[in-house]
């Protein structure tokens, strides 16, 4: 299952789906706006083909700029291993909703997401092919995810746990994508519009007294919106409850503010109980200019009282040119930010801005 397939698509013409939340990224300063130790942190795709030589300069380089984690988006004990004789904390990168595995949507079809119209993400994926969500309402759905969270942190190498796709599909798609996949998105469409399902139904129902396939428009239902919010938000937190017993963080990549989040994807993610949050605030997804990231930050700082750090996420094709990349952080740290997660290539450029904002 290759995450980017999305993403990379997206990319022809300049446009990008989030969540797409991230190949790279990087995590500053973790107890900003004091000025103390930096934490930055990487997002990684591992590939077997690197060599141990390799690996051990890279992390090498990436100490001395500051960087002290990796969120790993696959498991190779060498990649873990090697990072962490270099200092650096190694933590599993895992897909939580989105899942599209064969052997999953073959042993339980059931698992997955209806829309409004009826039709399951098993057998008719929205937007794209891997997109196969499954319902958070589901009892089987989140015992299989605690399952899965205690394979990864049994593990000794892996230090913490990090949670992507962890919501409901995109019932509307960032402004720029509307004409790369030629759909204007002014209203919920129920072919986006998730989880109609007989679990959520009843639920609901038994919760509200309301059958809400008797709604005539159901997607102006602010309890209905919110008994989306809370199954999600339940699902963390269960989750949280897992890495808790095995004494190692979680976290997780969002959508990049509170209400952004709601709105288009169901997460309430001032209400997760994690180590800390990492909102993808890609400004050009948006139609954006830099300094709307640190609207974002002030947003998300102001909402979470202090729960758990901030990371704000910056996109790097997003940037002009360097001196945009280091205003964008800039402007993440004053407005609170206790650190920026950047996606992209972390090159020489990248980490020498990252030395000179510390």
């Amino acid at each position: 299952m290759d995450k980017r397939k999305f993403l990379k698509s997206a990319l022809i013409g300049g446009m990008v789906l989030p969540d797409v939340t991230v190949e790279a990224a990087v995590l500053v300063n973790e107890t900003a706006p004091k000025k103390t130790k930096m934490k930055h942190w990487v997002w990684v795709d591992p590939h077997a083909t690197d060599t141990e030589e390799q690996l051990s300069k890279t992390y090498a380089s990436w100490y001395d700029a500051g960087i002290r984690g990796v969120f790993f988006e696959a498991d190779s004990e060498k990649h873990f291993r090697i990072a962490k004789q270099h200092k650096i904390e190694a933590h599993r990168w895992m897909w939580t909703l989105n899942r599209g595995e064969k052997s999953l949507l073959s042993t339980h079809p059931e698992w997955y997401a209806i829309n409004r119209k009826g039709e399951s993400c098993a057998t008719h994926p929205p937007y794209v092919d891997y997109y196969r969500w499954l319902c958070p309402s589901k009892e089987g759905v989140s015992q299989y995810l605690e399952q899965n969270v205690k394979e990864i942190l049994a593990k000794p190498y892996i230090d913490g746990i990090h949670l992507d796709y962890v919501r409901f599909c995109d019932v509307i798609l960032p402004v720029n994508l509307w004409e790369k996949y030629g759909i204007e998105q002014n209203k919920e469409l129920p072919e986006y519009d998730f989880c109609y399902c007989s679990d959520c139904v009843k639920k609901f129902k038994d919760s509200h007294g309301i059958d809400i396939l008797e709604v005539k428009h159901p997607d102006q239902s602010l309890s209905w919106r919110k008994f989306r919010y809370d199954a999600v938000t339940s699902l963390v937190n269960r989750l949280a409850v897992v890495a808790a017993s095995f004494k190692k963080p979680i976290t997780a990549a969002v959508f990049p503010t509170p209400e952004v989040a709601k709105r288009i994807v169901r997460q309430d993610w001032l209400n997760w109980n994690l180590d800390g949050i990492c909102p993808m605030i890609y400004h050009g997804f948006y139609k954006e200019p830099v300094s709307w990231i640190g609207d974002a930050v002030a947003e998300g700082v102001k909402g979470i009282h202090g729960k758990f750090p901030l990371y704000a996420g910056l996109y790097l094709p997003d940037f002009k040119n360097e001196a945009e990349i280091k205003a964008g952080i800039e402007t993440a740290l004053k407005n609170g930010a206790a650190g920026v997660s950047i996606f992209g290539r972390v090159d020489e450029v990248v980490l020498k801005i990252l030395k000179s904002v510390g």
